[in-house]
Formats: structure tokens, C-alpha cells, sequence
């Protein structure tokens, strides 16, 4: 098979489209035939060197796929060849096929054409466990989402909007926070112009937020713990804004307040395929309703995975930017 490899980290030119052995599927595993893949900030990263793939992973990038089962590893139960799948994974959507435990496999939601569900299993599965089973968002409440525009806020949004919340976002500019209008936000706020401390406190009446969606990290650790309401819960799922900050611990017991921080790539398969399990029962009715919907941003050809990378980079995208291989019939 062909399979974009990483001979040396480096920029987007580091992505080489190459030969490279078929992967065999084990115990509890299947071999999915892939049809397209998304990019993630995570898939930058592992390109320049800095977040390598966790022990046992496929070394070639790409977090989620969705493809066709082209065949079973011993044990497998509940799926045939031929299902067409999308899945969460820990490395190799990059490729023509990519073994997948079977517990990280989810059906194409009714009515969404395959290339499509490749936008699904990393902003689904990252959000639902972050917003519901750790912040337990709850209807009324109000989320802020930082970054409200990329592939994780645009799920966000929606999801937030189905169970009957306020959504808070921030983006920079305002035709980024046009589209998270268009979604169902609520509360718009250009991180470039405005501060996001002050927003949400005049747009609350001074309560601040209940859960906090957080992609920055450090630089934003104390306006978020100063954003949040009595109770509320930050949810950090990312460093773009660097890895170590300072915190007002007396800020935060006052708040009787929350901060937890997730990641998805690296837990044990137990815990990957619970999370699976929540959003294939929670989140698929409500993608086969029409309620929820991936946003795409562009579908380029698997071999330009270079160009994908530098879409990403340059934070353009809103919502999600799909790969696709030559395997669409």
C-alpha cells in the first residue's frame, strides 16, 4: 500500500507519499480500506517532531479514518467485511489501510456520504468526552469554546446547541465568528479585539461561564479560571499556547471551580472504545437527524497531505480539512 511517512521531521515538504508493507490485523482488531482521513493539530505536531505516536501505534499520522472493512482479525464479532466504517485512531489515517481495534470502529451515520464521516471520530469522541463525561455540560448552562471555528469548536457549537445550552465562542475575525454564528452560537467574541474575561461576564451578568473548552493551555490558564462561573469546569484539551502557566489556586476555591485536563490519543483501549460506545449512542441519532453535521472545509487528494499541513497551519479552515484516497467506489 501507499501511506504518507515522515522520513525526517521538518515543515509540510516532510510528508512523503511512499510505499510501505500492508498492515496485518490482530486479536480484536479489523484492516479498513481507507477512503479518506482529516487532518489534526496533532498530525502537525508528530510531522515537526514533537507528539510521537504512543507505544504500539502505526508511525505513519492521521487520527480518524473512514474507509470499508476489507477483513477480520481473530475475535472480531458485531462487523463484516464490506461495513463501511469511520474510526478513531492512534496513528495511520494517512494511508490506503490501517488496522483498527474493533472497539475504535463506528458505522457511517445514516444519510452521510462516507468521504464525509472522516470528520467524525476524533472531534466527536474529543468532545463529547471533555464537554459531557468530564464537564457534564448541562441544558441552560453556558459553554465557551476557544478556537469555536476549527473542526473541534464547530462540533462543539452543535453539540452544546442539541442538549440545550448557551454557546460562547471565540475566534479571530469576523468572518470565522459569522460561520459559528450560522452553527448556533450565541455569544461572539474576536479574540483579537476583545477580551474574552470581559465578554462573557457582561454577556452573563457577570456570572462568567459554566464549562470552558479550552485548545490554548498556559496562556489562557488564568483569564479562563477568572472567566468561570461558581462550579464551573475548564476542560483543557490543548497546548497552543504553551504548556506551563500560572494559576490563582484562591481564584479557584472561591470558585469552588474545576480544571481537568484530557487527551485522547494515548489512553488504553478500554477507555477509547467507552468513549466510542457514549458518542455512538449519544451523538450518531443525532448526525442521522441532521441535528449535528461535520463541516468541511476542503477535501484535498492523500498524497497532498503537504498542502493539507499548510492550510492547517495557516488557520484559515473553518471546521474540518479531509484527505482522500484513490479508494471511493
Amino acid at each position: 500500500m501507499y501511506a504518507i511517512t515522515i522520513p525526517e521531521p521538518g515543515g509540510p515538504e516532510a510528508l512523503v507519499w511512499a510505499e510501505v508493507p500492508d498492515p496485518v490485523p490482530g486479536e480484536g482488531e479489523v484492516l479498513v480500506e481507507v477512503v479518506s482521513s482529516a487532518v489534526n493539530r496533532a498530525d502537525v505536531l508528530q510531522r515537526q517532531g514533537f507528539y510521537n505516536p504512543p507505544p504500539g501505534a502505526s508511525a505513519y499520522p492521521g487520527l480518524e479514518c473512514a474507509g470499508r472493512i476489507s477483513a477480520l482479525g481473530p475475535g472480531v464479532v458485531g462487523w463484516s467485511v464490506g461495513d463501511e466504517v469511520c474510526a478513531l485512531l492512534a496513528g495511520g489515517g494517512y494511508a490506503e489501510k490501517v488496522v483498527v481495534p474493533a472497539g475504535q470502529l463506528l458505522p457511517v451515520p445514516d444519510g452521510l456520504d462516507l468521504i464525509l464521516a472522516a470528520a467524525l471520530p476524533e472531534v466527536t469522541s474529543t468532545v463529547w468526552s471533555n464537554v459531557f463525561m468530564v464537564a457534564h455540560l448541562r441544558p441552560a448552562e453556558t459553554l465557551l469554546i476557544h478556537g469555536g471555528s476549527s473542526g473541534i469548536g464547530t462540533m462543539a457549537i452543535q453539540l452544546a446547541k442539541a442538549v440545550g445550552a448557551r454557546v460562547a465562542v471565540t475566534a479571530g475575525g469576523p468572518e470565522k465568528l459569522a460561520r459559528c454564528a450560522e452553527l448556533g452560537a450565541d455569544i461572539l467574541i474576536d479574540y483579537r479585539e476583545q477580551d474574552f474575561v470581559e465578554e462573557i461576564r457582561k454577556a452573563t451578568d457577570g456570572a462568567g461561564a459554566d464549562v470552558i473548552l479550552d485548545i490554548v493551555g498556559a496562556k489562557y490558564l488564568d483569564r479562563n479560571v477568572q472567566a468561570l462561573a461558581a462550579n464551573g469546569r475548564l476542560a483543557i484539551i490543548g497546548l497552543q499556547g504553551g504548556a506551563k502557566g500560572e494559576l490563582n489556586l484562591g481564584t479557584l476555591l472561591n470558585k469552588r471551580a474545576a480544571v481537568t485536563a484530557t487527551s485522547l490519543r494515548g489512553r488504553p483501549l478500554a477507555e477509547k472504545a467507552a468513549i466510542v460506545a457514549a458518542v455512538r449512542e449519544h451523538v450518531w441519532p443525532l448526525i442521522a437527524d441532521g441535528v449535528v453535521r461535520p463541516v468541511v472545509d476542503r477535501t484535498l487528494p492523500m498524497r497532498d497531505a503537504a498542502e493539507a499541513h499548510r492550510v492547517m497551519e495557516s488557520s484559515t479552515h473553518v471546521g474540518k480539512v479531509l484527505l482522500q484516497t484513490t479508494a471511493t467506489t
